[in-house]
């Protein structure tokens, strides 16, 4: 369901979005949208001292891992649709 935000912006600062949807041929709602989605994108989701023990605890593990060259080779022999060596 969709809901309508009323903002109220000062005369220079409704022009200067104007102007930048115009500018992308967009109407000031989509324009708007557009800007709040890409905000809301850069938030972070989780709380950061959270994201840094989930970091901190993964970094203690010492699992063994092959060579960076050949994970490399495998990485690439898979998008070109081969097969790993």
């Amino acid at each position: 369901m969709a809901k309508r935000l009323q903002v109220i912006l000062q005369d220079p600062d409704y022009r200067e979005i104007q102007r930048m949807a115009r500018a992308r041929r967009m109407t000031i709602a989509a324009w708007v949208r557009q800007a709040l989605d890409l905000a809301r994108r850069r938030e972070p989701l989780a709380d950061l001292g959270k994201k840094l023990a989930v970091v901190r605890a993964a970094v203690r593990h010492d699992f063994p891992s092959g060579d960076i060259g050949d994970i490399l080779a495998q990485i690439e022999s898979g998008y070109a649709g081969g097969k790993p060596e």
